[in-house]
Protein backbone atom coordinates (compact mmCIF):
# COMPACT_ATOMS: atom_id res chain seq x y z
CA UNK A 1 0.00 0.00 0.00
CA UNK A 2 1.46 3.33 -1.03
CA UNK A 3 2.75 5.45 1.84
CA UNK A 4 0.77 8.46 0.63
CA UNK A 5 -2.55 6.86 1.58
CA UNK A 6 -4.06 6.87 5.06
CA UNK A 7 -3.33 4.38 7.80
CA UNK A 8 -6.09 3.78 10.34
CA UNK A 9 -4.91 2.73 13.80
CA UNK A 10 -8.45 1.74 14.79
CA UNK A 11 -8.44 -1.02 12.15
CA UNK A 12 -5.45 -2.83 13.64
CA UNK A 13 -6.57 -6.15 15.11
CA UNK A 14 -10.18 -5.39 14.10
CA UNK A 15 -12.15 -8.43 12.88
CA UNK A 16 -13.44 -7.92 9.34
CA UNK A 17 -15.70 -10.16 7.25
CA UNK A 18 -15.85 -9.59 3.49
CA UNK A 19 -18.15 -11.39 1.06
CA UNK A 20 -17.04 -12.03 -2.49
CA UNK A 21 -13.40 -11.39 -1.68
CA UNK A 22 -11.61 -13.58 -4.21
CA UNK A 23 -11.57 -11.22 -7.18
CA UNK A 24 -12.24 -7.71 -8.40
CA UNK A 25 -13.31 -5.08 -5.90
CA UNK A 26 -13.64 -7.69 -3.15
CA UNK A 27 -10.04 -8.83 -3.53
CA UNK A 28 -8.93 -5.22 -3.15
CA UNK A 29 -11.00 -4.98 0.03
CA UNK A 30 -9.24 -8.06 1.43
CA UNK A 31 -5.82 -6.68 0.54
CA UNK A 32 -6.39 -3.21 1.95
CA UNK A 33 -7.89 -4.36 5.24
CA UNK A 34 -5.16 -6.97 5.70
CA UNK A 35 -2.47 -4.36 5.05
CA UNK A 36 -4.03 -2.20 7.77
CA UNK A 37 -3.41 -5.01 10.27
CA UNK A 38 -7.05 -6.15 10.48
CA UNK A 39 -7.97 -9.78 11.03
CA UNK A 40 -9.78 -10.58 7.79
CA UNK A 41 -12.02 -13.46 6.81
CA UNK A 42 -13.51 -13.58 3.33
CA UNK A 43 -16.11 -15.72 1.61
CA UNK A 44 -16.28 -16.76 -2.04
CA UNK A 45 -16.80 -19.76 -4.32
CA UNK A 46 -13.69 -18.95 -6.38
CA UNK A 47 -10.96 -21.05 -4.79
CA UNK A 48 -8.33 -20.26 -7.42
CA UNK A 49 -8.94 -16.54 -7.06
CA UNK A 50 -8.76 -16.82 -3.30
CA UNK A 51 -5.41 -18.61 -3.48
CA UNK A 52 -4.06 -15.79 -5.63
CA UNK A 53 -5.26 -13.21 -3.10
CA UNK A 54 -3.67 -15.12 -0.22
CA UNK A 55 -0.39 -15.61 -2.11
CA UNK A 56 -0.09 -11.84 -2.41
CA UNK A 57 -0.64 -11.28 1.31
CA UNK A 58 1.91 -13.59 2.88
CA UNK A 59 3.63 -10.62 4.47
CA UNK A 60 0.43 -9.12 5.96
CA UNK A 61 0.32 -8.77 9.76
CA UNK A 62 -2.44 -11.41 9.85
CA UNK A 63 -2.97 -13.96 7.10
CA UNK A 64 -6.56 -13.63 5.89
CA UNK A 65 -8.87 -16.61 6.26
CA UNK A 66 -10.62 -17.85 3.12
CA UNK A 67 -13.86 -19.77 3.54
CA UNK A 68 -15.44 -21.32 0.49
CA UNK A 69 -19.13 -20.43 0.59
CA UNK A 70 -22.02 -20.20 -1.84
CA UNK A 71 -23.76 -17.13 -0.47
CA UNK A 72 -27.05 -18.10 -2.06
CA UNK A 73 -27.19 -21.05 0.38
CA UNK A 74 -28.21 -19.43 3.66
CA UNK A 75 -27.24 -22.45 5.78
CA UNK A 76 -23.77 -22.34 4.24
CA UNK A 77 -23.61 -18.59 4.82
CA UNK A 78 -24.45 -18.94 8.50
CA UNK A 79 -21.93 -21.77 8.89
CA UNK A 80 -19.20 -19.72 7.22
CA UNK A 81 -19.88 -16.70 9.43
CA UNK A 82 -19.67 -18.93 12.49
CA UNK A 83 -16.34 -20.31 11.25
CA UNK A 84 -15.05 -16.81 10.59
CA UNK A 85 -16.07 -15.72 14.07
CA UNK A 86 -14.28 -18.69 15.60
CA UNK A 87 -11.09 -17.72 13.77
CA UNK A 88 -10.97 -13.91 13.92
CA UNK A 89 -13.30 -13.20 16.85
CA UNK A 90 -16.61 -11.33 16.97
CA UNK A 91 -17.16 -9.51 13.69
CA UNK A 92 -16.62 -5.75 14.05
CA UNK A 93 -16.80 -4.89 10.35
CA UNK A 94 -18.95 -6.50 7.66
CA UNK A 95 -18.42 -5.63 4.01
CA UNK A 96 -21.37 -6.93 1.97
CA UNK A 97 -19.61 -6.95 -1.38
CA UNK A 98 -20.63 -10.05 -3.34
CA UNK A 99 -22.76 -9.49 -6.45
CA UNK A 100 -23.02 -10.43 -10.11
CA UNK A 101 -24.07 -7.92 -12.75
CA UNK A 102 -24.74 -10.56 -15.40
CA UNK A 103 -26.63 -9.11 -18.36
CA UNK A 104 -30.22 -10.19 -18.90
CA UNK A 105 -33.48 -9.11 -20.51
CA UNK A 106 -36.75 -8.98 -18.62
CA UNK A 107 -38.41 -11.11 -21.32
CA UNK A 108 -36.06 -13.98 -20.40
CA UNK A 109 -36.69 -13.83 -16.64
CA UNK A 110 -38.74 -16.57 -15.02
CA UNK A 111 -39.43 -17.14 -11.34
CA UNK A 112 -36.27 -19.19 -10.82
CA UNK A 113 -34.08 -16.56 -12.48
CA UNK A 114 -35.70 -13.87 -10.35
CA UNK A 115 -34.94 -15.80 -7.16
CA UNK A 116 -31.34 -16.46 -8.24
CA UNK A 117 -30.70 -12.82 -8.98
CA UNK A 118 -32.11 -11.65 -5.66
CA UNK A 119 -30.13 -14.33 -3.83
CA UNK A 120 -26.86 -13.29 -5.46
CA UNK A 121 -27.28 -9.52 -5.28
CA UNK A 122 -29.42 -8.77 -2.23
CA UNK A 123 -30.54 -11.56 0.07
CA UNK A 124 -27.13 -12.46 1.49
CA UNK A 125 -26.54 -8.82 2.48
CA UNK A 126 -29.63 -8.95 4.68
CA UNK A 127 -28.82 -12.25 6.34
CA UNK A 128 -25.10 -11.58 6.79
CA UNK A 129 -26.05 -8.32 8.49
CA UNK A 130 -28.53 -10.11 10.71
CA UNK A 131 -25.87 -12.67 11.67
CA UNK A 132 -23.20 -10.18 12.77
CA UNK A 133 -25.38 -7.77 14.72
CA UNK A 134 -25.01 -9.80 17.97
CA UNK A 135 -21.21 -9.64 17.54
CA UNK A 136 -21.31 -5.88 17.20
CA UNK A 137 -23.66 -5.56 20.16
CA UNK A 138 -21.16 -7.58 22.19
CA UNK A 139 -18.31 -5.31 21.04
CA UNK A 140 -20.24 -2.14 21.76
CA UNK A 141 -20.48 -1.10 18.12
CA UNK A 142 -19.45 -1.88 14.59
CA UNK A 143 -19.63 -0.91 10.95
CA UNK A 144 -21.58 -2.51 8.10
CA UNK A 145 -20.70 -1.51 4.55
CA UNK A 146 -23.23 -2.57 1.90
CA UNK A 147 -22.16 -2.34 -1.72
CA UNK A 148 -24.67 -0.48 -3.82
CA UNK A 149 -24.25 0.68 -7.41
CA UNK A 150 -24.71 3.74 -9.56
CA UNK A 151 -25.97 1.44 -12.32
CA UNK A 152 -29.60 1.80 -11.34
CA UNK A 153 -29.19 5.54 -10.73
CA UNK A 154 -27.98 6.03 -14.30
CA UNK A 155 -30.94 4.06 -15.65
CA UNK A 156 -28.64 1.69 -17.50
CA UNK A 157 -30.23 -0.97 -19.69
CA UNK A 158 -29.31 -4.65 -19.72
CA UNK A 159 -29.71 -5.76 -16.11
CA UNK A 160 -33.15 -4.84 -14.69
CA UNK A 161 -33.07 -7.34 -11.82
CA UNK A 162 -29.54 -6.36 -10.81
CA UNK A 163 -30.64 -2.71 -10.83
CA UNK A 164 -33.67 -3.61 -8.73
CA UNK A 165 -31.57 -5.49 -6.19
CA UNK A 166 -28.97 -2.75 -5.91
CA UNK A 167 -31.65 -0.10 -5.42
CA UNK A 168 -33.04 -2.27 -2.64
CA UNK A 169 -29.65 -2.28 -0.92
CA UNK A 170 -29.99 1.46 -0.44
CA UNK A 171 -33.47 0.97 1.02
CA UNK A 172 -32.12 -1.66 3.42
CA UNK A 173 -29.37 0.69 4.61
CA UNK A 174 -31.86 3.48 5.24
CA UNK A 175 -34.29 1.09 6.89
CA UNK A 176 -31.69 -0.15 9.39
CA UNK A 177 -29.67 2.97 10.17
CA UNK A 178 -31.79 4.32 13.01
CA UNK A 179 -32.30 1.00 14.80
CA UNK A 180 -28.64 0.03 14.55
CA UNK A 181 -27.41 3.53 15.33
CA UNK A 182 -28.96 3.35 18.78
CA UNK A 183 -26.58 0.45 19.40
CA UNK A 184 -23.53 2.31 18.04
CA UNK A 185 -23.61 0.18 14.89
CA UNK A 186 -23.16 2.11 11.66
CA UNK A 187 -24.50 0.99 8.28
CA UNK A 188 -23.70 2.74 5.01
CA UNK A 189 -23.89 2.11 1.29
CA UNK A 190 -20.61 2.25 -0.61
CA UNK A 191 -21.66 3.02 -4.17
CA UNK A 192 -19.24 2.27 -7.01
CA UNK A 193 -19.39 3.76 -10.45
CA UNK A 194 -17.88 1.86 -13.35
CA UNK A 195 -14.86 0.28 -11.66
CA UNK A 196 -12.55 -1.23 -14.24
CA UNK A 197 -11.75 -4.70 -12.93
CA UNK A 198 -10.38 -7.61 -14.97
CA UNK A 199 -13.95 -8.82 -15.49
CA UNK A 200 -15.05 -5.45 -16.84
CA UNK A 201 -12.08 -5.33 -19.20
CA UNK A 202 -12.77 -8.82 -20.48
CA UNK A 203 -16.52 -8.52 -20.95
CA UNK A 204 -17.62 -4.93 -21.42
CA UNK A 205 -14.89 -2.32 -21.73
CA UNK A 206 -14.55 -1.57 -25.43
CA UNK A 207 -13.74 1.53 -27.46
CA UNK A 208 -17.28 2.81 -27.03
CA UNK A 209 -17.04 2.34 -23.25
CA UNK A 210 -13.72 4.13 -23.09
CA UNK A 211 -15.19 7.04 -25.03
CA UNK A 212 -18.15 7.17 -22.66
CA UNK A 213 -15.86 7.30 -19.62
CA UNK A 214 -13.88 10.14 -21.17
CA UNK A 215 -17.05 12.03 -22.05
CA UNK A 216 -19.19 11.57 -18.92
CA UNK A 217 -16.87 10.95 -15.98
CA UNK A 218 -15.66 14.21 -14.40
CA UNK A 219 -12.28 12.83 -13.40
CA UNK A 220 -9.83 11.55 -16.01
CA UNK A 221 -8.73 7.93 -16.02
CA UNK A 222 -10.36 4.76 -14.80
CA UNK A 223 -12.09 4.21 -11.48
CA UNK A 224 -10.20 1.31 -9.90
CA UNK A 225 -10.97 -1.26 -7.23
CA UNK A 226 -8.50 0.34 -4.83
CA UNK A 227 -10.45 3.60 -4.98
CA UNK A 228 -13.42 1.73 -3.52
CA UNK A 229 -11.25 -0.08 -0.98
CA UNK A 230 -9.89 3.16 0.46
CA UNK A 231 -13.43 4.42 1.05
CA UNK A 232 -14.32 1.11 2.70
CA UNK A 233 -11.38 1.55 5.08
CA UNK A 234 -12.66 4.98 6.09
CA UNK A 235 -16.19 3.69 6.67
CA UNK A 236 -14.89 0.81 8.79
CA UNK A 237 -12.52 2.95 10.87
CA UNK A 238 -13.41 5.08 13.87
CA UNK A 239 -12.70 8.17 11.76
CA UNK A 240 -16.22 7.84 10.32
CA UNK A 241 -17.88 7.33 13.70
CA UNK A 242 -20.79 9.69 12.96
CA UNK A 243 -21.45 8.47 9.42
CA UNK A 244 -24.45 6.19 9.04
CA UNK A 245 -27.43 5.72 6.77
CA UNK A 246 -25.59 7.38 3.89
CA UNK A 247 -24.66 6.69 0.28
CA UNK A 248 -20.94 7.19 -0.32
CA UNK A 249 -20.61 7.43 -4.10
CA UNK A 250 -17.18 6.76 -5.57
CA UNK A 251 -17.57 7.13 -9.32
CA UNK A 252 -15.20 9.83 -10.58
CA UNK A 253 -18.11 12.26 -10.73
CA UNK A 254 -20.39 10.35 -13.11
CA UNK A 255 -23.80 10.70 -11.44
Amino acid sequence: MADRYASYPSLRERSVLITGGASGIGASFVEHFARQGAKVAFLDVDEAGARSVLDGLQDAPHAPLFLRCDLTDLDALHAAIAAARAHVGPIAVLVNNAANDVRHALADVDAAAFERNVAVNLRHQVFATQAVIPDMQELGGGSIVCLGSTGWMKKNAGYPLYAMAKAAVHGFVNGMARELGQQNIRINALVPGWAITEKQRALWLDAEGEAEIARVQCMPGYLMAEDLARMALFLAADDSRMCTGQDFIVDGGWV
